[in-house]
């Protein structure tokens, strides 16, 4: 029985995270968003982790309108995200110009930032288009070990590989999540970038500070924002959406107030946030975490 739920699980997985999201490689973009927009009618895709997250989302009253409607765009939001990967891998630069559209600047290369985002939309154009600015910017990612995905091969394989595309959009080596912020203010004294999503929840964290958002006390890591304060060094936010009339990429880069302190500027970031789940509450990932971010 072991064994067949252990196989039931892989090809799961296999279904979800690569055969269907990599038929976006095989197709023009247009022609592959209608197909996904079809597919995500039916609620079979990526089930549990977004009925799990419709539950959330409406304990909190964030689901407006059509729960079934709100299903769908949750997924569809997810199978992109995952598609992203095997676009990334197949389509140059060329095809990144035709299909996202950019609002806002990235800092100058050689100029030090914290670029922030959240765990809302899909991210993986804004690193490729990163990359192609020629920003030094070293994304912050957590440890990939094989036992965070104990009996799952085929998720382990996948998030590696995952991993090692982020790396090859950036031109640049990650910084891992460590206890010590060595690492992130070397890069900032070297004028390069540090890049992260900083919408995780306290528990993965030292250190966390309150704040509102969505009507509501959430608790988020504060570390990233207090070296950029004690800094003094800008702080951006950017945010990768999907137009969802049409597939359409969206990257919007804010810079926040310069010299602002630690909290002003968490609360800054965070009304973006707040902006963008307000604009698609279903385009947010981590309501499937949301008890462990919400106070």
């Amino acid at each position: 029985m072991r064994i067949f739920y252990r196989l039931r699980h892989e090809l799961h997985d296999l279904f979800e995270m690569v055969l269907v999201p990599a038929t976006a490689a095989l197709m023009p973009w247009p022609l592959c968003y209608r197909w996904f927009r079809w597919l995500c009618r039916f609620d079979f895709l990526y089930r549990h982790e977004c009925h799990q997250a419709l539950a959330h989302a409406q304990e909190r009253g964030w689901v407006r309108g059509d729960p079934a409607l709100w299903l769908q765009t949750s997924r569809l939001v997810t199978l992109i995200d995952h598609a992203d990967f095997f676009l990334s891998r197949t389509r140059s630069d060329r095809w990144m110009t035709r299909h996202l559209q950019v609002s806002g600047e990235w800092p100058a290369p050689t100029e030090a930032a914290l670029l922030c985002t959240f765990h809302w939309g899909a991210g993986m154009w804004a690193l490729r288009h990163a990359g192609c600015q020629h920003l030094m910017a070293h994304a912050i990612v957590a440890p990939h070990k094989r036992a965070h995905f104990a009996g799952r091969t085929v998720r382990f394989l996948y998030y590696g590989a995952r991993n090692r595309e982020n790396t090859r959009a950036l031109g640049t080596q990650p910084i891992e999540v460590s206890a010590s912020p060595r690492p992130v203010v070397q890069a900032l004294r070297a004028n390069q970038q540090v890049m992260a999503a900083v919408d995780v929840p306290a528990d993965q964290a030292a250190a966390s500070e309150t704040i509102n958002l969505l009507g509501l006390q959430a608790r988020v890591p504060r570390g990233l924002f207090r070296i950029a304060a004690a800094s003094g060094v800008p702080v951006l936010v950017y945010i990768t959406g999907i137009r969802m009339s049409d597939g359409r990429r969206t990257l919007s880069i804010h810079r926040l107030g310069v010299g602002a302190d630690m909290h002003t500027l968490m609360q800054e970031a965070f009304a973006l946030l707040e902006a963008a789940i307000t604009e698609n509450p279903a385009a947010w990932h981590f309501w499937k975490v949301a008890p462990r971010f919400f106070v």
